[in-house]
């Protein structure tokens, strides 16, 4: 089975046009694969008619489906990981309930895990039919994110992707508040693909993706995959240590020669600068043990197995030796 899970939120209107790709997808799928699909949408507490539209819809839909709601608005990565952790699927993928994504990209994610040996596939966006500031703010985001937290993500971002079931049960092992989805999907390694699509345009309201969301899912990632804020403040600490001992040096000169005639001016600048550097600078260090401590309470594992062989030892003449691998 191949289960694709949608979180929904404020997406009543595509609820018709959800049925309908739907079910071209999932007949595309069983002409081609002889597999099944199963549509899991997770209603992350959207407070328009989703949830009722599709409690409507679902049961009459030629496919088969889940519809899961959230107590409270938990948001769209906690809606992904609780669509991932009630599928059914071998193979499962996630796409956006708005359509953005093309959902010809489902059968080109199954392809990719079928016929190329591939655990992970992420979608790539080589162009999106955004206005303007959508496109700048996206832009930016995603340049942050390249640059201090995955070096390896595509410029465009991921917001789409496709896995097995190995990696499904991976993402859920990592039980972490306040991080990023894509972030561990990267941070799992495994065997990457790519799919490239053009990024559709919004049929109806707004995204609830908004700049604020975006600053702070930048900020969270910031804060899971590096230690970039804890270094920037050492190193900070250390230069101002550094222009403390300059400038008291200087201040000292300037005292000797007659230029300060203050008493006490000397004394007080030197004490300022030089432990407030030095007070920042233990700032610094303190914030890298703390990150080290932060580091262990995540409980990631240390080191994951791809592959496992079992070996059944030699057999009596006339049988064979099987080689069981799991991967």
């Amino acid at each position: 089975m191949y289960s694709v899970i949608i979180p929904v939120y404020r997406n009543a209107e595509f609820v018709p046009q959800l049925i309908s790709e739907f079910t071209r997808i999932s007949t595309a799928i069983h002409e081609r694969y002889g597999i099944d699909t199963e549509f899991v949408f997770v209603v992350d507490a959207s407070p328009d008619d989703s949830f009722a539209l599709l409690e409507q819809a679902l049961p009459d839909a030629p496919f088969s489906s889940q519809l899961i709601l959230h107590a409270r608005n938990f948001g769209s990565f906690s809606a992904i990981r609780t669509g991932l952790r009630a599928a059914k699927g071998e193979y499962c993928a996630v796409i956006a309930a708005d359509l953005q994504e093309p959902p010809d990209l489902l059968i080109d994610f199954l392809d990719k895990l079928i016929h190329h040996d591939a655990d992970i596939v992420v979608g790539v966006r080589e162009g999106r039919d955004d206005p303007p500031m959508t496109r700048l703010s996206a832009n930016i985001f995603w340049g942050f994110y390249r640059r201090f937290v995955v070096r390896d993500i595509p410029p465009g971002g991921v917001d789409v992707f496709g896995c097995n079931r190995r990696i499904r049960d991976e993402l859920l092992t990592l039980q972490e508040a306040n991080s990023s989805l894509i972030g561990l999907v990267y941070w799992l390694g495994f065997r990457r693909a790519e799919v490239r699509y053009e990024r559709r345009a919004r049929a109806f309201g707004k995204s609830a993706w908004t700049l604020s969301k975006k600053i702070n899912y930048l900020l969270d990632s910031i804060f899971a995959f590096t230690d970039l804020p804890i270094r920037i403040l050492t190193v900070a600490g250390a230069l101002g240590i550094l222009i403390a001992l300059l400038l008291g040096l200087s201040v000292i000169i300037m005292r000797l020669s007659g230029e300060i005639e203050v008493a006490g001016y000397t004394t007080t600048i030197v004490v300022i600068t030089f432990f407030g550097a030095l007070n920042t600078l233990g700032l610094g260090l303190i914030g890298a043990y703390s990150w080290r401590s932060y580091e262990n309470t995540k409980r990631r594992p240390l080191a994951l197995v791809r592959t496992f062989r079992d070996f059944d030892g030699v057999k009596k003449p006339g049988s064979s030796q099987n080689e069981g691998i799991r991967a």
